[in-house]
């Protein structure tokens, strides 16, 4: 549903710029936060942030991390901040976070500045084809024809952006359309609240009478049924039938700890995903996608389920909570006995591992923390310990694009300023966004970014070892390797303007953890593992 609205500022003589009327179009709408690279072609935008208040403003040194920070202030608040990005060029060096942002389905508001209408004829250096970068990573793209064209384009945009279950949408606006003075009031159609669709009877009757008859099942959650509701829901129906509840593999958001279920992430390797799922008759999707290899290997299946065994319980656009909690209903299943957390369990001492990482940082994360994961060391072992953490939300790079994790702390950091974020990076794809940390102390974010630092593409060696090479040569061994020189992380962290420094023990990391979490302002700890 939408409604009208007239874009107009009473108080302004002489009419807004197109530039403007963008701008408050989107406080309108409600999307008060930009994360910025902009350049030539979006100074008027830049102005039109001094002369329209509201917007939060804020500056990344490179255009991934504002891409991957507007999806990880997506994944917490559910709607969609803006980017504003310079051309093509601009464009492309964010669309690896766009591409993660996809895969979360996250929604996203992206502006670009492009040449005046007038000029891109005369292919001047910087003239690229935006709309064939923009399309696979935006479910809607467009350019805007004219001053109150760039109004009409940000609401369809943003409505856009946000229908369930949420894209990313791409408005290329050019030069002169952004400085156009318009001198009467613009009509536009703002998006109303959108709301998943509930699923219907037909489809959760025959998953009820497949489970009442004793099939072996697996529950397989992804999306909103990662959320205290569908958890609860999921565990009635384990409860009730004997199913297995697995994550997807690399959910968007998922809450954890706090006595909610133990529900550990599908297998990344897939003959280990396929093995965990052999002996079932029944998977059921509950906001989740059908399990696929994230590689092919010859004699491994690309499907991971048995084939025949699948069903759709809730698609991504729908209301995946619901949907198990009627389809618990349905089967009679009771409330199980709430888990404890225990929290007397020794945290490790000595040297670090990744094992004594996870069960460290699950044992010292404050309530409602948010924990943005990427890499494979540190990140299983953490959200395996993590279900006897105090309740946390877990963000994972969905699409693989790695630099993802930095930035997302970024955006989440903003999103919900009352609550402390981790960043638990490896060492290899932090560099891909090291900017971010420059981001985080002009904004003084409350992030504790935690660096798994092994001087290694650890999964590259992995992936040697299963293409054959368990013993690599010298090529390969330096195409994998981070040491000669090794990076001097809290150099680094101290460069951008973030306390860093270094531990290799199990006692120095609950040390310093504990610092830094009790510190205003982002912290840096580099874990030699």
């Amino acid at each position: 549903m939408t409604h009208a609205t007239t874009v107009w500022q009473a108080n302004r003589s002489g009419g807004l710029t197109g530039a403007e009327v963008l701008i408050e179009t989107a406080l309108a709408a409600g999307v008060d936060v930009c994360f910025a690279n902009p350049g030539t072609t979006e100074m008027p935008l830049v102005a039109a942030l001094d002369s329209v208040p509201g917007t939060r403003a804020v500056l990344g040194l490179f255009e991934g991390v504002c891409t991957g920070a507007a999806d990880g202030y997506a994944r917490i608040t559910g709607r969609p901040a803006m980017t504003l990005l310079h051309l093509g060029p601009g464009f492309a060096n964010g669309i690896a976070n766009l591409h993660n942002a996809r895969r979360a389905h996250s929604p996203v508001f992206n502006v670009i500045g492009d040449h005046a209408s007038w000029h891109l004829a005369h292919d001047a250096p910087l003239t690229t084809d935006i709309v064939s970068l923009a399309l696979p990573v935006s479910g809607w793209v467009a350019t805007a024809a004219s001053g109150a064209g760039l109004a009409q384009l940000t609401a369809r945009a943003i409505g856009a952006a946000t229908a369930p279950p949420g894209c990313g949408a791409t408005l290329i606006a050019p030069a002169d359309f952004q400085q156009e003075v318009l001198t009467a009031p613009v009509d536009v159609e703002l998006p109303g609240v959108r709301r998943p669709r509930e699923v219907t009877a037909e489809i959760i009757d025959p998953i009820a009478k497949r489970l009442r008859a004793g099939e072996r099942a697996v529950l397989l959650l992804g999306g909103a049924a990662l959320g205290e509701r569908g958890q609860r829901a999921a565990a009635r129906i384990a409860a009730a039938t004997g199913a297995v509840l697995y994550s997807e593999t690399f959910p968007a958001a998922a809450e954890r700890g706090g006595g909610l279920p133990d529900l550990d992430r599908l297998p990344y390797f897939p003959e280990v995903a396929v093995e965990a799922l052999a002996g079932a008759q029944l998977v059921v999707l509950a906001g989740a996608l059908e399990p696929v290899s994230y590689f092919g290997y010859e004699g491994i299946p690309s499907l991971l389920a048995p084939p025949g065994t699948v069903e759709v319980l809730s698609a991504p656009e729908e209301d995946g909570a619901l949907a198990l909690e009627v389809l618990a209903d349905t089967l009679g299943a009771p409330e199980p006995a709430r888990r404890t957390v225990q929290s007397d369990e020794p945290l490790p001492d000595g040297a670090l591992t990744p094992g004594a990482v996870g069960r460290i940082v699950a044992g010292l994360l404050p309530e409602h923390a948010i924990v943005s994961v990427e890499g494979g060391t540190c990140g299983y072992p953490f959200f395996t310990a993590s279900s006897r953490a105090a309740r946390h939300t877990t963000l994972t790079n969905t699409g693989g694009a790695i630099g993802q994790g930095l930035p997302a702390a970024v955006g989440a950091a903003i999103a919900a300023p009352g609550r402390k974020v981790v960043a638990l990076q490896s060492d290899g794809s932090a560099q891909y966004t090291i900017q971010s940390l420059w981001t985080m102390a002009r904004e003084q974010l409350p992030v504790v970014t935690l660096i798994a630092s092994n001087r290694a593409y650890n999964v590259l060696r992995t992936e040697l070892g299963r293409h054959g090479q368990s013993r690599p040569g010298p090529v390969a061994a330096a195409l994998t390797s981070l040491d000669g020189p090794a990076f001097d992380w809290p150099a680094l962290a101290r460069g951008y303007g973030v306390p860093g420094t270094r531990v290799e023990t199990g006692e120095e990391l609950r040390r310093e953890l504990g610092r830094a979490l009790a510190a205003d302002g982002p912290q840096l700890i580099e874990m030699a593992l």
